[in-house]
């Protein structure tokens, strides 16, 4: 890729994306808070994951179908956010365990998988690689495909380096809260209660679309 400069701008634009406050943050934040910084980490590298896979599915074309046909756009929406509830309940569930005295751990394999899994339910990270890779895409820099994997690649990894510092800045927090002795009962609602609402805000957003 020759020309250095957009892809500084790439890089730029990519950095402001990532730290700008989103459901992905949102998202670590609440993983991290409801079972500890490996949880977070764990998380972060699903989204990762899925990432690559959108930018190999973009790169393919295939992603493109899916975006461009409403149907399959929707029921990917709801599909997400449905998901996204049913975390939240899970981390409400524990809650209630918690203060019973029980607090199951979570495999972190499990982690990882839920978050490729909500990555991938997540129709606009399509719309994001077709939409965004393509403008950076120069024809003196090389085979088209290559540079849109170039791309994809260090847009996954500046993603990666963002959410972790979140994890780091929600470890923290946990930390800090943890000197509470309800400080179980209550992370795992402000998780679950992040969570119900990042998918009630998915489903009310797609509703209001049908609507207008």
């Amino acid at each position: 890729m020759a020309d250095l400069s957009l892809l500084a701008t790439f890089c730029l634009a990519t950095l402001t994306l990532t730290f700008s406050p989103g459901p992905s943050n949102l998202y670590i934040i609440a993983c991290t808070l409801h079972q500890g910084p490996r949880a977070g980490v764990a998380a972060a590298m699903g989204l990762a994951l899925g990432s690559i896979i959108y930018v190999v599915l973009s790169v393919s074309g295939i992603a493109a179908l899916v975006v461009f046909s409403p149907v399959m756009f929707t029921v990917l929406k709801i599909l997400g956010a449905g998901y996204l509830i049913w975390l939240g309940t899970q981390a409400l569930r524990t809650a209630k365990d918690d203060a019973k005295g029980h607090e199951p751990a979570k495999p972190t394999s499990t982690g990882l998988r839920q978050s490729i899994i909500v990555e991938l339910t997540n129709p606009k990270s399509a719309l994001f690689f077709i939409a965004f890779l393509p403008q950076f895409v120069t024809p003196a820099g090389g085979e088209v495909v290559t540079q849109l994997l170039i791309l994809g690649a260090i847009y996954t990894l500046l993603a990666l380096g963002s959410d972790l510092f979140m994890v780091i800045l929600s470890g923290q927090l946990r930390r800090w809260l943890s000197h509470h002795s309800s400080f179980h009962y209550w992370q795992n609602q402000v998780a679950g209660g992040v969570l119900i609402a990042l998918g009630g805000f998915i489903l009310m957003a797609d509703v209001l679309s049908l609507g207008s």
